[in-house]
């Protein structure tokens, strides 16, 4: 079952709950209003947090962090002069593992292949650079990027429940209305 899923059903059940204890039609309309606010509230929050979190590491200074380490690099997918993607690999000698991270196509693009290309450019430095195997997470909550990664070769290794994302507080009420899964997937290229 989906987050939007999940979500929905937990509204219905506490609008009904909520008419049963109120017995106000009004307020049972209104408390779904409420959550949804609510929800939407601290996801952004969440999200610029997080992503203001990343502009202030890795993305601050990207030849540094991915130019210039050694077995790690950064590609830009370019169309009309205009950068529409990106993806990053970052290398870990002690497990001899290429990370792929910031995959990201810009919504205008996706469904072109654009992503696909990216993350067969990774697997392919990933070969030249003799790693043994490509790992990466996710908190993405659509099913086209699972299945992208899948579609590539990876395979799903494990999920973490109310993961944490930098930047989160970790506050109640920003646990209560915003919740995260991180998704592990490993494509192993060849034995160590």
């Amino acid at each position: 079952m989906g987050l939007y899923s999940e979500t929905n059903t937990r509204f219905s059940f506490l609008t009904v709950i909520c008419f049963v204890v109120t017995k106000s039609l009004v307020v049972s309309c209104c408390l779904p209003i409420f959550l949804m606010g609510m929800r939407y509230y601290f996801s952004r929050k969440v999200i610029i947090s997080y992503l203001e979190c990343a502009l202030n590491t890795d993305m601050s200074d990207i030849e540094q962090y991915y130019m210039k380490s050694p077995g790690s690099c950064f590609w830009v997918a370019m169309l009309n002069g205009n950068v529409v993607g990106i993806v990053a690999a970052r290398g870990n000698e002690d497990d001899n593992t290429l990370e792929l991270r910031r995959m990201s196509v810009d919504s205008k693009y996706r469904g072109k292949g654009i992503a696909k290309a990216l993350g067969r450019k990774v697997l392919e430095f990933a070969m030249i650079n003799n790693y043994s195997s490509v790992v990466l997470g996710t908190t993405a909550v659509k099913v086209a990027a699972h299945k992208l990664y899948e579609s590539l070769g990876f395979k799903h290794v494990g999920v973490i429940e109310h993961y944490t994302l930098p930047g989160m507080t970790h506050s109640v009420l920003e646990r209560v209305f915003f919740q995260v899964r991180y998704h592990r997937y490993c494509l192993q290229l060849r034995e160590e």
